[in-house]
C-alpha cells in the first residue's frame, strides 16, 4: 500500500511539473506584434527611406517602449515626421479634442495633426516622405476613428506616391466574430468610412489589405474613386483567430480614454450604440469604472430589468443587478440602477445585439423613455451605417424586426475576408 501511495505521489508530481512546464512554455511564447517583428528583422523595408509615423500611445512593444522611440533610435531608420490621430501621438488630448501641429518633446520631431483642420493628410504633409508607418491598437469595431485615419492616410499616400506600412496587432475581439450591415451610401463618415460590418473580425493589417484590394477606400463620403497605395503589412507572430486579447501575453495600452482594459474593447460594440443616447437615455458606464459594461438610469428598477433581459435567453450572456454613482459626466453623483452583463460563452454571444435587446427591455418596461423620441438621430444612423435600423426598430422595439437586416452582410463579408487572412 505504501508503494502505491508513493507511486501515486510521483505521478501527481510529474503531472504538476508537466502542467507547470506547459504554462511556462505558453507564457514564454506570447504573441509578437508587428513592431517587434519589424525590429527583429532589422527594420527591413525602411532602410534608406524617409519615414513618417502615424501612431498613439498604444504603439508599443511588450516592454512598453514606444514605436516612436524605437524607430527614432534605430540606426538604419530616418524617422522625420509624426502624424497625430485623435488623442494625439502621446495620448495627451482628450476624446473629441482637436489636435494642433506641434513638436514631440522627446524626439524633437514635428507632429502634424490629422484630427484638427485636416483629417486627410495634404500633399504638403507628405512631402519628402517615402513611407508612412501605421502602428495603433485597433478595437475591431467599425465606429472607431483610428481605422478611418488609416484609410484616409492610405488614400493620401496613393495620391502622392508614398508607400504605407502597417505594423499588425491583435484584434481584441478575436478574428471570428462578424456582425452588422455594411455602411450604405449617404451614411459614410469619419466613424464609418468603409463598407464593412460593424464588427469585422480582422486585424488592422488584414483590414488594410482588404480595403486596398477591394476598392473600399473611397473617402469619408464614399463617393470618390477607389485608390490603391503601395502597401506592406508586417504580420504578428503567434496570433490565432480564436484569441481574445487576454490570451496574447501582451500588455494592454488604452488606445482611447474610455477603453482602459481589453474587456472595454469587447464591450464597445455591445454598448456603444446605446451610448449614442446616453445623455438623455441610459448610462453605459462612461463616467464610472465600467465603461461599455453596464446599462443604468435613475428611473430603472434593476431587478425587473434583469428579469426581463434574462427572459430573452441571449446566448452566452448573463446579467447581474448593479447600483452606482458616476464620478463625472451628465450623471455625475446620481445614484443609477441597472444591469451589468457577463459572457458565459463568448463564442456564442451576439455582441452588437446586446444594444438592441437592452433597448427592447427598456421599452417594454418603461415605454415613456424613448431613445428616439420621434426625432432623427443622425449619429445613430451613421454608427449603424443606415437609417433602416432606426426606422424599423423604433416601430415596435423588437430585435426580431431588425435581425435579418442587421446580419444580412455578415456571411458574405466572412467569405470575402478569407482572401486577406494572415492568420489561421
Amino acid at each position: 500500500m505504501k508503494r502505491i501511495l508513493i507511486l501515486a505521489a510521483v505521478v501527481l508530481s510529474l503531472a504538476a511539473c508537466s502542467r507547470s512546464q506547459a504554462q511556462t512554455c505558453c507564457a514564454a511564447t506570447p504573441v509578437k506584434p508587428g513592431i517587434e517583428v519589424l525590429r527583429d528583422g532589422g527594420f527591413a523595408g525602411l532602410e534608406g527611406k524617409k519615414v513618417g509615423l502615424l501612431t498613439n500611445p498604444s504603439g508599443v512593444d511588450r516592454n512598453l517602449h514606444s514605436t516612436i522611440d524605437i524607430l527614432f533610435n534605430a540606426p538604419n531608420v530616418e524617422l522625420v515626421r509624426l502624424f497625430a490621430p485623435e488623442h494625439g501621438v502621446r495620448g495627451d488630448i482628450y476624446a473629441g479634442g482637436h489636435a494642433d501641429d506641434t513638436v514631440d518633446e522627446a524626439t524633437g520631431l514635428p507632429v502634424l495633426s490629422i484630427y484638427g483642420k485636416y483629417r486627410k493628410p495634404t500633399p504638403e504633409m507628405l512631402e519628402g516622405l517615402d513611407v508612412v508607418v501605421y502602428d495603433i491598437q485597433d478595437v475591431g469595431t467599425r465606429s472607431y476613428t483610428f481605422i478611418s485615419a488609416l484609410g484616409l492616410m492610405m488614400r493620401a499616400c496613393a495620391e502622392n506616391g508614398v508607400a504605407v506600412m502597417v505594423l499588425d496587432r491583435p484584434n481584441p475581439l478575436g478574428g471570428l466574430k462578424v456582425e452588422g450591415n455594411y455602411v450604405e451610401p449617404g451614411f459614410f463618415s469619419y466613424i464609418g468610412e468603409f463598407a464593412i460590418p460593424y464588427v469585422y473580425g480582422l486585424t488592422v493589417g488584414e483590414l488594410a489589405k482588404l480595403i486596398n484590394e477591394e476598392g473600399l477606400n473611397c473617402g469619408e463620403k464614399g463617393d470618390e474613386p477607389a485608390l490603391k497605395c503601395e502597401l506592406t503589412v508586417v504580420p504578428m507572430e503567434g496570433w490565432k483567430r480564436s484569441m481574445t486579447y487576454d490570451q496574447t501575453g501582451l500588455p494592454w495600452i488604452l488606445p482611447s480614454p474610455q477603453v482602459p482594459q481589453e474587456i472595454n474593447a469587447i464591450g464597445y460594440p455591445c454598448a456603444g450604440i446605446v451610448g449614442d443616447f446616453s445623455a438623455h437615455y441610459l448610462n453605459i458606464g462612461i463616467g464610472y469604472t465600467l465603461p461599455f459594461q453596464v446599462f443604468a438610469a435613475e428611473w430603472i428598477d434593476a431587478e425587473k430589468f434583469k428579469a426581463e433581459l434574462e427572459s430573452y435567453k441571449i446566448p452566452g450572456v448573463a446579467w447581474r443587478t448593479i447600483h452606482y454613482k458616476p464620478f463625472f459626466g451628465t450623471d455625475q453623483g446620481k445614484l443609477l440602477h441597472g444591469v451589468q452583463y457577463f459572457f458565459t460563452d463568448y463564442e456564442a454571444a451576439p455582441l452588437t445585439l446586446i444594444n438592441f435587446y437592452v433597448m427592447q427591455a427598456v421599452h417594454k418596461l418603461w415605454p415613456e423613455h424613448n431613445p428616439f423620441d420621434g426625432k432623427v438621430n443622425r449619429t445613430n444612423d451613421i454608427v449603424c451605417g443606415t437609417d433602416h435600423i432606426r426606422k424599423t426598430f423604433e416601430k415596435n422595439f423588437l430585435v426580431s424586426d431588425i435581425l435579418d437586416y442587421w446580419m444580412k452582410d455578415a456571411e458574405a463579408f466572412k467569405e470575402l475576408s478569407k482572401k486577406y487572412y494572415l492568420y489561421e
